[in-house]
């Protein structure tokens, strides 16, 4: 049996500058953490040279010969079944997928996804890669494979886990660069924060679409908030390295007011009316997570008026996730042979036998 989990991430600053149409030209830059929401899954042994999908989100469970062959358009499962295809081995097992996070959320569950599949696949396929191998892979299937309007930024939070400024060069490379905040600095910053579900889904591809589109052509104000955007995000890092938690609330009300310029889909009335609720009940500032348009929206206040802004949003039908940070970002789980006695797992088993004592030892 082999389980591998991956987080979802919250971002702070510079989102829409790590998508190609941007950063291809100017260099991107977001600024996010990982929490501890995550995405699952569960590697069982088969024998009959199939493949089973079982998604507990979305109550799919379909089953598989040749999945090397297989249309992806039109299909349901169509992340797991492209890293599946992407990896290029032939394989029979059982494949359970489950997440704390629903779709539509804003909180990156997609690229959380399929950096989770792609991460199990890899380990029970015993194919050691890099971090950032794992993350462009994963992108390379949302973007080249399935046809989708993504960035980067949500595949290297996935992958990396932690808290992280993370740079998105002209030339496609990319360079994460971990954080480490004073532990009384990282407490406070994590303490200010919070999270409330908008109660509205969304289908962000159509939002990236038309940002995507405007950045291409340079129109309007987009590319102009973009680079202000991005400079935010520059400003909010130097802030954390300097230990001035507080300036975040201030610049996290200022990348929200830049990025309802980039689309006049990135908010909404209800959006609107719980912001400033909060707002007058002491929040500093804060952004509806991902690329708008519905999901979860993050506030910086401090504790003394944390009640009254999650009295306020109560009342407007807004309720609240309790969340930490995440440090590991995805990794294995468990990767045991013994579960169901699948020799391709526990390939970091070693066994030993110890003359004199006529008994084995596993050890990793």
């Amino acid at each position: 049996m082999l389980i591998v989990r991956t987080p979802v991430r919250i971002s702070f600053g510079g989102g829409g500058t790590d998508l190609p149409a941007y950063y291809e030209n100017f260099g991107g830059a977001v600024l996010s953490t990982t929490i501890n929401k995550y995405f699952y899954t569960v590697l069982t042994r088969r024998d009959d040279g199939r493949i089973q999908i079982i998604s507990a989100d979305l109550k799919i469970n379909q089953t598989w010969r040749d999945v090397e062959t297989l249309e992806l358009q039109g299909q349901e499962l169509q992340i797991p079944l492209a890293a599946l295809k992407y990896v290029n081995q032939p394989l029979t097992a059982n494949i359970f997928l489950a997440s704390e996070i629903p779709p539509g959320t804003g909180l990156g569950s997609s690229g959380a996804a399929c950096v989770n599949v792609l991460r199990l696949l890899h380990a029970y396929l015993n194919r050691p890669l890099s971090r950032y191998q794992l993350a462009e892979q994963a992108f390379h299937i949302a973007r080249s494979v399935l046809g989708r309007p993504v960035g980067k930024q949500d595949e290297y939070a996935a992958a990396f886990g932690g808290l992280n400024f993370i740079q998105f060069h002209k030339d496609g490379s990319s360079h994460v660069e971990p954080l480490a905040l004073e532990p009384a600095a990282e407490a406070y910053l994590q303490q200010c924060l919070m999270l409330f579900d908008t109660g509205i889904a969304h289908n962000s591809w159509q939002i990236l679409k038309g940002q995507e589109r405007s950045t291409r052509d340079r129109a309007g104000v987009g590319i102009a908030s973009l680079h202000a955007i991005r400079a935010i995000a520059e400003r909010m890092r130097a802030a954390l390295l300097a230990g001035d938690i507080e300036v975040i609330g201030d610049l996290l009300h200022a990348g929200w007011e830049l990025k309802r310029q980039v689309s006049s889909a990135i908010s909404n009335p209800k959006i609107d009316e719980a912001y400033e609720a909060a707002r007058r009940a002491g929040a500093l500032g804060g952004k509806i997570a991902g690329a708008g348009g519905g999901g979860f929206m993050m506030l910086f206040c401090p504790p003394e008026h944390q009640g009254a802004v999650r009295q306020a949003l109560l009342s407007l039908g807004l309720l609240e996730m309790h969340f930490a940070f995440d440090r590991l970002g995805s990794h294995v789980v468990i990767n045991d042979p013994f579960i169901d006695s699948d020799p391709s797992c526990g390939l970091q088993w070693k066994f030993v036998t110890m003359r004199g004592a006529d008994r084995s030892e596993a050890s990793v």
